[in-house]
């Protein structure tokens, strides 16, 4: 089966890490995967977005014309791709910084209050790690402990951002 997810947000966010970690896990559990990122010029601040596509299968176009899941991580991001989730589709919304509501009735919403969650942890960065651990649970498409050890290999042995990432995601995941 082949699921799409978009994570987008503002540059400096880690939108583009929270869709690096997810295909490094997919790999780790033998699945195929794509990972398509897109960013404006300015970067940090500007807006980001990727594309990650997970699959039993071998995977044709990593597009995502219409994903299963959707991210936001900022309002923007919530306004530009509502529309193109499927129907049925589950929409993630960092509910810190997210204040409008969905158009659509027919898709799923998850709020996460990802900023907020990560000011009580003590890193504001790590938002994006809250809300991964929480899109890894809802939709069930990879373990948790894929992810951590993915993890691991991002970060290249950094025991206390593996540490701080790890709690992160953890809160995430145990919140739904």
């Amino acid at each position: 089966m082949l699921i799409k997810t978009i994570f987008a947000g503002f540059g400096g966010q880690g939108v583009l890490s929270m869709g690096l970690n997810l295909a490094q896990a997919a790999m780790i559990e033998n699945r195929h995967v794509t990972y398509l990122p897109a960013y404006g010029a300015e970067v940090r601040g500007g807006t980001a977005n990727c594309t990650v596509s997970i699959s039993d299968e071998e995977i044709a176009s990593p597009v995502a014309s219409s994903p299963t899941f959707v991210v936001a991580m900022n309002q923007p991001s919530m306004i530009r791709f509502q529309n193109r989730l499927q129907s049925g589709g589950i929409f993630f919304l960092n509910s810190s910084l997210i204040t409008e509501q969905v158009s659509r009735g027919d898709l799923e919403i998850v709020n996460v209050a990802a900023n907020t969650l990560a000011e009580e942890m003590g890193n504001v960065k790590s938002a994006n790690m809250i809300m991964l651990g929480a899109f890894i649970k809802k939709s069930n498409i990879l373990h948790i402990d894929s992810v951590i050890e993915g993890l691991n290999v991002a970060l290249k042995g950094n025991k206390k951002l593996i540490t701080i990432n790890t709690d992160a995601l953890k809160k995430g995941y145990d919140l739904l």
